[in-house]
């Protein structure tokens, strides 16, 4: 519009200006809604987590059926196993070798005697508390041993290849002809068993004196008595063991414990029942010689 006198006049207008929204108002939200949502998400994570029920190894699980508490002694050192009673002796090796890292072929495990694998620990009637006594040699040790005695012991048979029958030879002959002794142990032909849990006795050593053997197995010691004295030999040390059947007499063996380097050191035994010469060799030589 013109004024009267011809100067422009500008009209103005106040208009306030729209307030912009604060910067950072929209992002701020957005962060908002993003922690919260990964709050939500991180809750229901923990939520799922404290539902899982916790993973443990092998050794913790828990046994179905009953179970016994045993102590495993090897090496002065005693380990608590909780094993199912129907488990085998051979089972219990296994759980042993978990233990001790000591494998089961060089385990020699007793309870009241050489524990058998085929048989369950309910059958040997083993409870609760029960101790088992383990004895053997780590693969170094085992190796180290066992390479020796099998070289020893195939050339003594076939040394004994060569020779007359024992029983024939003078110095076991004068032994032999006084006859059987009659407190021997009875033999069981066609059979194999465990040694007693008594000492084998009522049998003659070289002398012709009477002997008796008796296994400290939790000691790991052969004890050979004689009416003089009893001698105390840790089986570790014996070198061979060798047996041999005495002719005309079925059902009794000869048998020699090698204790020294040489024969000269064999402490021979007569009149063993034929039933325990296996469970002999095994205990006092150890099954792993053979693997």
């Amino acid at each position: 519009m013109a004024a009267q006198d011809g100067s422009d006049i500008v009209m103005q207008t106040d208009v306030e200006p729209k307030e912009d929204a604060p910067v950072g108002d929209s992002d701020e939200k957005g962060d908002s809604d993003e922690k919260g949502d990964s709050a939500s998400a991180s809750e229901a994570g923990n939520a799922t987590t404290q539902d899982s029920p916790s993973m443990s190894n092998g050794d913790d699980v828990e046994e179905e059926g009953e179970t016994v508490d045993l102590k495993i002694i090897w090496n002065k050192i005693k380990y608590d196993l909780k094993i199912p009673l129907d488990s085998t002796g051979a089972k219990l090796k296994e759980r042993i070798h978990s233990l001790t890292g000591l494998p089961p072929a060089m385990q020699k495990v007793m309870y009241k005697g050489l524990l058998p694998e085929d048989k369950t620990l309910r059958e040997i009637k083993v409870t609760s508390g029960a101790k088992i006594m383990v004895v053997g040699s780590t693969i170094n040790d085992v190796l180290a041993v066992s390479t020796p005695k099998e070289v020893m012991q195939q050339e003594v048979k076939a040394e004994e290849n060569k020779k007359e029958p024992l029983c024939r030879q003078k110095q076991h002959r004068k032994v032999l002809d006084k006859g059987k002794p009659e407190d021997v142990m009875p033999a069981i032909k066609g059979t194999k068993e465990r040694l007693p849990t008594v000492p084998l006795s009522g049998m003659y050593n070289k002398s012709g004196g009477k002997v008796r053997l008796t296994f400290k197995l939790e000691q790991d010691q052969l004890w050979i008595g004689t009416k003089e004295r009893t001698e105390k030999v840790p089986m570790g040390s014996i070198k061979n063991v060798l047996s041999e059947p005495i002719e005309e007499h079925e059902g009794y063996y000869m048998m020699a414990f090698q204790l020294g380097p040489t024969e000269a050191s064999q402490y021979w035994v007569y009149w063993v029942p034929v039933q325990f010469v296996d469970a002999i060799k095994d205990t006092v030589l150890g099954k792993w010689q053979y693997f």
